[in-house]
């Protein structure tokens, strides 16, 4: 619990100059306690990229690389245009995720720099005219992220089980409010075939692969999109949707990839 917090022991080096500016500030706030302005717990820790222009950049590419792998699928255009806009909404970032794993893109974090108390006091009077802060990834939920990612790469998947596990979680019929379920699943069971085939002669020795490879893969739908919108794309797209964004590059923009 924040509140229970005893990080704020750890650094007593200002501890005059923090008494007075977080008491000026908690009065403003209405009686907050400084353990809620800023708490330097394990859970709570905001992160940011270490090296944005390189990992924003390798991410932006994998971005376009998995929305060409959707357009170069005949069986998805093949859908309803309500039900592609339900899949992509649903599956993009699994699909981004592995498209991280297959391109080996690695990425290091540092704690987010923590805004200036004297600053906040300052503008305190002007906050009802700013627009409100953008959420920043906990240390936490990266290093989440980070042990999915780590998981799939010890599977060391071929080229051609990547793109039919990629077809197995884009086509997933459990996506509510689709109007060609039977039809996707049916794509889905045939993707999943396909998989377990093409291991046979690349695993002949290793049976438990397929079910292996099918439970590490649903690990990735639990990864939330706003981190993964937060952590890659925040620093390039701003305040932009970014589902909204892959809608444009999926049905009008062919090869342009997001500029820094």
């Amino acid at each position: 619990d924040c509140e229970r917090c005893q990080c704020h022991s750890e650094d007593k080096r200002t501890a005059i100059l923090y008494t007075l500016l977080s008491q000026n500030l908690n009065h403003s706030r209405g009686g907050r306690s400084p353990a809620h302005q800023r708490c330097l717990c394990h859970q709570r820790r905001t992160v940011c990229l270490r090296t944005p222009h390189v990992t924003c950049q390798a991410a932006s590419n994998v971005l376009v690389k998995t929305i060409s792998f959707m357009k170069n699928l005949p069986s998805f255009y093949l859908l309803p245009r309500e039900d592609q806009l339900l899949l992509l909404d649903s599956c993009w970032v699994p699909l981004f995720l592995l498209g991280l794993v297959q391109e080996m893109v690695t990425f290091e974090v540092m704690e987010t720099p923590a805004p200036s108390m004297l600053k906040k006091i300052l503008l305190n009077g002007q906050s009802k005219r700013q627009e409100p802060e953008r959420t920043q990834p906990t240390l936490a939920a990266v290093q989440r992220l980070q042990c999915c990612l780590n998981t799939f790469w010890k599977l060391d998947l071929s080229p051609k089980e990547y793109a039919y596990l990629k077809g197995a979680i884009l086509f997933n019929p459990d996506v509510p409010g689709l109007r060609a379920s039977l039809y996707i699943k049916s794509l889905q069971q045939e993707a999943q075939r396909a998989l377990h085939e093409v291991l046979q002669p690349l695993h002949p020795e290793d049976q438990g692969r397929f079910a292996r490879i099918l439970l590490i893969s649903s690990t990735l739908k639990s990864i939330p999109p706003a981190l993964i919108t937060d952590l890659f794309f925040r620093p390039v797209i701003g305040n932009a949707d970014i589902v909204e964004l892959i809608v444009e590059m999926l049905y009008e923009i062919t090869d342009r990839q997001l500029a820094p």
